[in-house]
């Protein structure tokens, strides 16, 4: 068994634990049918409805899939989307003590209109977003302090998951940095606001992301490098792993060069929906089972490259991850 496989092997009986915006990923697939006398668009026959979890959900379905033991803590709305939402993660294996569920709020929810001929492959023709507001009420805060102190207890490792809705706000980082203490390790995945999200062990942007954080108008590759670099360093990160789609994965980390990781397996992906989410949960349970940064970006590529080649919201198994692990690992 490689050295890659065996860190895989060590994820069963982790604990991990998801601080953030749980979002329902909800996929419309139909048949185009013909074109409309309204109006120049087509008319689509509805076939079936897929929600699966999306955001912070997302990522603790993945850390499950993985065998780890993956605590959610978050807040969804009491309508539909919420609790097929909340049904769903329970069904594969998510600790849910720590959601919320409150007619406050409107569970986020992003919907995929997929379209198609008869024989055809469905794609994405529209995508509708359901948003809420990112301000929680004094009650709602909280309760969500208080079960991130509870959660935090004996955890492995710590996921902030945020899409802006609320809850995975800067408001929490110092509950966080308090309660997981120096050695428990940390990551990030803000879409808006990494920058407010320092001190902690690792984050995980898109190198889009990383442009528009630091201003960058299509910067050189040596350009971008220094100034991923230089992030890390003000944001007082032991590393930083950007991900560059196609292009793979680029570790900066304190003391040592970049290190660059290829893609695996298709440059085509077939839906990178998600796809950060896979990349953050396998990148922390490595590191939470001993691994080093590098091994650690190496594992969270491979699950980037086989996530991207299933369709819609999905995860993968630690089965898969350890056999690709075995093949392409040392």
């Amino acid at each position: 068994m490689s050295r890659l496989a065996q860190i895989v092997e060590s994820f069963s009986g982790k604990r991990i634990v998801v601080i953030g915006d749980a979002i329902a990923d909800q996929f419309i697939y139909g048949e185009i049918s013909r074109v409309s006398r309204e109006a120049p668009v087509f008319i689509l026959r509805h076939e079936h409805t897929e929600t699966t979890p999306g955001g912070a959900a997302n990522c603790a379905a993945n850390l499950a899939a993985l065998g780890a033991r993956a605590d959610l803590i978050s807040i969804l709305g009491g309508d539909g989307p919420g609790k097929i939402l909340y049904t769903k993660l329970r069904e594969l294996g998510v600790g849910c003590d720590g959601v919320s569920v409150t007619s406050e709020r409107r569970t986020p929810t992003k919907v995929r209109v997929l379209a198609g001929q008869t024989h055809s492959t469905r794609q994405q023709v529209i995508r509708i977003d359901y948003d809420d507001s990112p301000d929680l009420s004094a009650k709602l805060q909280e309760i969500l302090n208080a079960d991130i102190i509870k959660a935090l207890t004996g955890a492995d490792g710590v996921i902030i998951s945020d899409y802006n809705y609320g809850v995975a706000d800067p408001k929490i980082i110092d509950l966080v940095r308090k309660t997981a203490g120096p050695e428990m390790p940390v990551l990030v995945d803000s879409r808006f606001r990494l920058s407010s999200f320092s001190d902690f062990t690792s984050a995980t942007p898109n190198e889009d992301e990383v442009e528009q954080l630091l201003d960058l108008k299509h910067p050189n590759p040596p350009a971008l490098e220094a100034a991923a670099e230089g992030l890390r360093q003000r944001l007082g990160y032991q590393a930083l792993l950007m991900t560059r789609g196609g292009h793979g994965m680029t570790l900066f980390e304190a003391g040592a060069a970049p290190l660059h990781i290829d893609a695996v397996g298709s440059r085509q992906p077939l839906d990178v929906t998600g796809a950060g989410d896979t990349v953050i949960a396998t990148y922390t349970l490595a590191l939470a089972s001993g691994a080093s940064f590098g091994d650690a970006a190496r594992l969270a590529n491979f699950a980037g490259g086989l996530v991207v080649m299933k369709p819609g919201t999905a995860t993968i198994t630690s089965a898969e991850l350890s056999s690709l692990a075995a093949t392409h690992g040392t």
